[in-house]
């Protein structure tokens, strides 16, 4: 799936894409929609300031793709902490960090998501088959931090630990299973390296 996103003359982005490519994103960014989940505040009886003051989590998730998308903000994760106080010291300022910010990232993500499904829907409702994309800036920007979450997503599901730790990606035998998620993986990220570089100055 070769689509490249093009730089627009004024700002913005625009990428050729298929049905089936509009499908395939479509569908994961959905995907990424349930995983993130609803707003705090979805049963606060149309209360507006309900989500503003709701308290985050403050552990970390469960699921390892939302422990991807949602990291502990404090600590270095490929060291050990030197003494059980420091690790009951990182596990507390993380706890209270993630309380405070984790609603606003949730929606954040959540938006952009949502950015990717009405633009595509638009495309689609425009014609039958595949069409040209073309994005504001802002919706550039958007999609770039939906792409970035779903290469998060599918990363952590084929326990890539390390962007430069992918070659086996590409030994990966056509019967494999994860063969489909490495595909998906590799060409989103050809997307988000082009759509990066129309948003270069």
């Amino acid at each position: 799936m070769p689509g490249q996103f093009e730089p627009l003359p004024g700002g913005g982005a625009a990428v050729a894409l298929d049905a089936v490519e509009i499908s395939i994103i479509r569908s994961l960014a959905v995907q990424l929609l349930e995983l993130i989940g609803p707003g705090p505040a979805e049963d606060a009886q149309g209360d507006p300031l309900a989500e503003l003051f709701a308290d985050g989590p403050s552990e970390p998730p469960a699921d390892p793709v939302l422990r991807r998308l949602f990291p502990d903000a404090y600590g270095d994760p490929g060291r050990a902490p030197a003494s059980p106080r420091e690790a009951e010291e990182r596990r507390a300022y993380s706890a209270e960090f993630r309380r405070y910010t984790e609603n606003d990232l949730r929606a954040g993500k959540r938006d952009n998501a949502l950015a990717v499904i009405r633009s595509l829907d638009e495309l689609a409702s425009a014609g039958e088959g595949g069409a040209v994309l073309q994005l504001s800036a802002e919706e550039s920007r958007k999609w770039l931090g939906a792409l970035n979450d779903l290469r998060l997503a599918i990363g952590a599901r084929l326990e890539i630990a390390d962007e430069e730790d992918t070659d086996f990606l590409f030994r990966l035998p056509d019967e494999d299973p994860r063969k489909p998620m490495v595909m998906a993986y590799l060409w989103l990220g050809g997307l988000q390296e082009t759509l990066v570089g129309t948003l270069m100055p």
